[in-house]
């Protein structure tokens, strides 16, 4: 116990608290700029049980925001270097990793396991999906969201409190609201918020005053300024099951320039050739590739393309379809006479695919 001396000598957390952290199970859904934080800091506090799920590869864009990974992590996966680190920083914690991203098909059998899901993803669908998925399992979740030089914390779903959807109903189009990717970021932003999750999710499984339920806090790093709002839970609100909810990479066939991977298996099957550009970085390409792929990173797009003016069709792939499709957005108003399709799934759906 000489560990956690410091917390257990704490009026109002004690030996108590210490023994509640050290049974719960926390699911945190993403590894990257506040996955980071949250799982260095729920580990190294006593946390019983760790779930990171995240489908993702280290990129060199990621190490500014996501400290944890280094440049000879770049193309590795990140739920297995996190997974890596912590049991080196607490063997006592049971790590469980998730190397695939949430979807409706696998929300609810995963979180049941758990006692409070943390999301630290960066997209909307995926929001909406946890949270139509904790309310199914009766379970809270933390809510930590970046933006510009703002961060958003809140705890939903806990002891019959509000939802996401009591404040936020409709999820809006998949660009209306742009993520960090587009707007940037600094690399401390997410250490903060991402701390302030951690601060929220103590306070659920503790048992502690004051969680923010029904309350988000928004904080602005350029001020310093903390502030509040409230927000009650709508009693009347009709929400969708899994399976008719619309989440994400599943409703992507609807983003213009969308292919699924069956369709572009289909359509290239006979082809001689094909230009397949994969926007992923090096080393992710490295690891594995679709034969006859050429790689360009999303950041190298526009100063290495080959001459595209006579090119009919183009498909662009990523990990997941996510920097793909940013790519579509990119190159479509470069070259009109030029049709450009990305592939929703990436190289994850291909594989499985064609395994």
């Amino acid at each position: 116990m000489n560990r956690y001396d410091r917390q257990i000598r704490l009026k109002g957390f004690g030996e108590d608290g210490q023994q509640r952290l050290r049974k719960a199970r926390v699911l945190v859904v993403g590894a990257g700029g506040l996955g980071v934080p949250v799982c260095q800091y729920l580990n190294a506090m006593g946390i019983g049980a760790i779930g990171i799920m995240d489908g993702d590869f280290i990129e060199t864009s990621n190490l500014h925001r996501q400290p944890l990974y280094t440049p000879s992590d770049v193309g590795k996966q990140k739920v297995t270097v996190l997974s890596a680190f912590l049991s080196k920083q607490n063997p006592e914690t049971e790590i469980i990793i998730y190397d695939t991203f949430l979807h409706s098909g696998n929300a609810t059998s995963i979180f049941s396991e758990y006692d409070l899901v943390i999301d630290a993803t960066d997209n909307l669908s995926t929001r909406y999906l946890i949270d139509d998925a904790c309310v199914i399992c009766n379970i809270p979740w933390v809510y930590g969201a970046l933006h510009a030089y703002e961060g958003q914390i809140s705890v939903f779903n806990y002891c019959g409190g509000p939802t996401y959807r009591c404040l936020y109903p409709e999820m809006p189009a998949e660009d209306e609201i742009p993520d960090c990717n587009t707007l940037g970021t600094l690399g401390i932003l997410p250490g903060i918020i991402g701390n302030l999750q951690v601060l929220e999710a103590i306070k659920v499984l503790c048992d502690m005053q004051e969680v923010l339920s029904g309350k988000l806090m928004i904080y602005n790093g350029l001020n310093q300024n903390i502030y509040q709002l409230s927000f009650t839970k709508n009693k009347k609100l009709i929400r969708p099951d899994l399976k008719s909810g619309n989440y994400g990479r599943e409703s992507g066939c609807e983003l213009p320039g969308a292919i699924e991977v069956n369709s572009f298996v289909a359509q290239t099957r006979a082809a001689n050739h094909i230009l397949l550009i994969d926007v992923r970085e090096p080393r992710e390409y490295e690891v594995g590739h679709h034969p006859g792929a050429i790689n360009i990173p999303l950041g190298k797009l526009e100063e290495s393309l080959p001459d595209l003016e006579k090119t009919e069709q183009v498909y662009l792939i990523c990990q997941s379809g996510k920097r793909s499709y940013q790519a579509y957005r990119e190159l479509s108003p470069l070259y009109p006479k030029t049709v450009f399709s990305w592939i929703t799934g990436g190289m994850e759906e291909l594989k499985a695919l064609l395994r």
